[in-house]
């Protein structure tokens, strides 16, 4: 067996398993708050066209995607970051992946240099966690850089030592953030593009909540937009990635994209060769129906307004909390170490939440998921109203 398997540590819902075993809750139904899987219902018309398409499924599904998807991921992102006409070429700078995670996954592999010193890959803490099992199972390591209450919640990229960032060959980035929803603006996704350029490492933006804000005249920027903005349309050493999990409620689908730089599309398309995971035809031909629709996508992050005002009227004062700048999670400090804060929620009230300290690690001596709980308002919104009032019940006795 591959020796660095014994490298990976568990995941945090494996965690949690653990920290609800044995456990028997309050006769309530219950309410998972802990996963970010979108539960609103998908549109209708991907469905009704994948149904149509399933005759197409006898068919080996091209590793590169089908030309009509590749130019509906380029048309959404040209009109989504107002990058110029023909600002990114559905032939080599566009390339479908199975999904967010399957896609940052394997770019890492693709990515990583074995062959230098130690190589190091830079990630947020706290953090999705592909990032690091990625990094170790390409044999390097992964460098986390805080982001906190103390920054916003955003990384302090000037705070990273030089000699880090001389090993560095990649650097991830998550805006907007999981798990705080912190968007990173414009000048500081060019900060991160000037110290790829001058320490030459790649970046790879995670995406996959950028269509989940609040704020209908202010979307958050990417790293695409940044490049452009700069004058970089060839995107050097930058590649952003995005699914339709979120955006479009289809997490099932397992869609995506990788999108920049195009000789590192050109190389990771010919790791993908081998890597063998392509997207099915009829979910291709599904996928460019939602890539090419808005407004469900704008009733979706109503749907989503709604269950935030509600829950922040209800508990809003309880734990301090603030509407994030997108997604769909709430990330709160604790009153009490947020793994009994979790398990004694989930006894008393039947309502699971995800416990800070499992998104993050002790690094430097600081964990900075500790004591605080992610929530994710992916319930119906009667359910998050519910929690909701369990959850500031739960508090006022504690």
């Amino acid at each position: 067996m591959n020796p660095l398997i014994d490298q990976l540590n568990p995941y945090p819902f494996e965690k949690l398993r653990a920290l609800k075993e044995g456990i028997e809750p309050v006769d309530k139904p219950h309410i998972a708050w802990s996963i970010g899987e979108p539960k609103h219902t998908p549109p209708a018309f991907v469905l009704d066209e994948l149904t149509a398409q399933l005759d197409q499924i006898s068919a080996y599904p091209p590793i590169a995607g089908i030309p009509a998807l590749r130019q509906a991921i380029s048309d959404w992102n040209i009109k989504r970051y107002s990058l110029p006409e023909n600002g990114l070429s559905p032939e080599t700078q566009v390339l479908p992946v199975a999904g967010t995670r399957e896609g940052l996954f394997s770019f890492v592999q693709a990515v990583v240099d074995r062959d230098q010193t130690e190589p190091l890959v830079l990630m947020p803490n706290p953090f999705y966690q592909i990032y690091e099992g990625a990094t170790l199972l390409a044999g390097a390591k992964p460098w986390f850089y805080p982001c906190d209450a103390s920054n916003g919640f955003l990384p302090d990229l000037s705070a990273i030592p030089e000699s880090i960032l001389k090993r560095c060959q990649l650097m991830f980035i998550c805006t907007p953030g999981n798990p705080s929803g912190a968007v990173m603006p414009l000048e500081q996704l060019q900060e991160a593009i000037k110290l790829a350029d001058k320490y030459e490492f790649v970046i790879a933006s995670d995406e996959c909540y950028s269509e989940l804000y609040f704020d209908e005249s202010n979307p958050p920027p990417g790293l695409l937009e940044a490049c452009s903005k700069l004058g970089r349309h060839d995107f050097s050493r930058c590649i952003a990635f995005n699914s339709l999990s979120k955006r479009s409620n289809l997490p099932g689908l397992r869609s995506g994209f990788a999108a920049g730089d195009a000789n590192i599309i050109q190389k990771f398309r010919l790791y993908r060769t081998y890597h063998g995971c392509s997207i099915p035809v009829p979910l291709q031909k599904a996928s460019i129906k939602a890539w090419s629709d808005e407004q469900h996508v704008i009733q979706n992050r109503e749907l989503y307004r709604y269950k935030f005002d509600d829950v922040l009227d209800i508990i809003g004062d309880s734990l301090g909390l603030i509407q994030p700048e997108a997604s769909f999670y709430l990330w709160p400090k604790t009153p009490i170490d947020d793994q009994i804060f979790v398990r004694d929620l989930f006894h008393k009230q039947h309502v699971t939440v995800l416990p800070g300290s499992f998104l993050a690690r002790n690094f430097e001596g600081y964990n900075p998921g500790k004591n605080h709980i992610r929530m994710a308002l992916v319930a119906t919104r009667s359910e998050c109203t519910e929690a909701a009032k369990r959850i500031r019940q739960f508090i006022q006795e504690l």
